[in-house]
């Protein structure tokens, strides 16, 4: 008689790693979330520093001291494109040589702040 031999895992032990995987992702997510936020905010201000060194460029150039988001952003002009990144709107920012800060909202209603 020939003995059998039976190679491979037990349900037992496919359950524990398929379990171990859950644990490993259920920590991985929160952590990618975050990092996911800490970059877009970084893009978002830098698209403020940008905004606010062309908007620097416009009043020296024009002798103005308000501007728009159209006189500053677009095909040859001081800043080529902003380009949203988490679903804000440049569009509705206040230009203006005063302007200390620059707040820009984003889809989901937190708030980003470029202090210049």
């Amino acid at each position: 008689m020939k003995k059998q031999n039976k190679k491979g895992f037990t349900l037992v032990e496919i359950m524990i790693v398929v379990v171990i995987i859950g644990l490993l992702a259920a920590m991985a997510v929160p952590a990618f979330q975050k990092v996911r936020k800490t970059s877009q905010d970084k893009a978002i201000t830098n698209n403020l520093r940008q905004l606010a060194s062309g908007a620097s460029q416009y009043f020296i150039e024009s002798g103005l001291a308000t501007g728009t988001y159209a006189d500053i952003v677009g095909a040859g002009k001081y800043v080529k494109a902003m380009k949203p990144v988490a679903g804000e709107d440049y569009t509705g920012l206040v230009i203006s040589e005063q302007t200390e800060s620059y707040t820009v909202t984003k889809a989901n209603g937190e708030t980003v702040v470029y202090d210049f």
